[in-house]
C-alpha cells in the first residue's frame, strides 16, 4: 500500500495543466481492478482529473513550489545570456512541449524565457505564441499560489523582468 502523498484540500501541480486542488480521494473499480484516485480540479479552467494514487508520482503530480524556490525561477527568467538553437520552429516547439510536460516549474520558466527572447528576434509561429501564453499562465498561477499573491502582481513582476533587458 502506497502512502497517499496528498490529502483532500491540498494544492498540487499536474504537468501541463497547472495548479489544482485535491477535491476528493475515491476508490473506484475499473475493469475489475479496485484503485484509489485523487480527484483534482484544475484552478485555471475548472477541469477535473482523476489520477491513480499509485502512479501520481510517475505522472508528475507534485507539490506547489515553496516560496523560497521562487527566486530560482526568477533567476532562470533573468538569465538572458543563452543561445537559442536556430532549428526549425516545429522542432523547437516539440522540445518546448516536452519541457512543459515535465511539470517542472524550472523547465516551464526556461520555455517562457526562450520564447520571449526569440520573440525579440523574429515573429513566433502561432503554436509558439500559444505555448508562450501557456508557460506564462502556468508560472503566474503557481507563483501566485506559492506566494499567496494576486496573479496580476506576479504578471507585473514577470513583465518587469522582460522589459529591463
Amino acid at each position: 500500500m502506497v502512502l497517499d502523498m496528498f490529502k483532500v484540500g491540498d494544492l498540487a501541480v499536474y504537468p501541463a495543466q497547472g495548479v489544482g486542488i485535491i477535491e476528493a480521494i475515491e476508490k473506484k473499480e475499473i475493469m475489475g481492478n479496485k484503485q484509489t484516485f485523487y480527484i483534482m480540479k484544475i484552478m485555471g479552467n475548472g477541469m477535473k482529473i482523476m489520477i491513480p494514487t499509485n502512479s501520481a508520482k510517475s505522472v508528475g503530480l507534485r507539490e506547489v513550489i515553496k516560496e523560497k524556490e521562487i527566486s530560482k525561477v526568477y533567476d532562470i527568467l533573468k538569465d538572458k545570456d543563452i543561445t537559442i538553437d536556430k532549428q526549425t520552429w516545429n522542432k523547437r516547439y516539440r522540445e518546448y512541449l516536452e519541457k512543459i510536460k515535465t511539470g517542472s516549474v524550472y523547465e516551464i520558466a526556461k520555455v517562457l524565457r526562450d520564447l520571449l527572447i526569440l520573440k525579440n528576434d523574429k515573429n513566433l509561429s502561432f503554436g509558439e505564441r500559444k505555448m508562450m501564453d501557456t508557460a506564462k499562465s502556468l508560472l503566474i498561477k503557481e507563483i501566485s499560489v506559492a506566494t499567496k499573491s494576486d496573479e496580476t502582481k506576479i504578471e507585473q513582476d514577470l513583465k518587469l523582468i522582460f522589459t529591463i533587458q
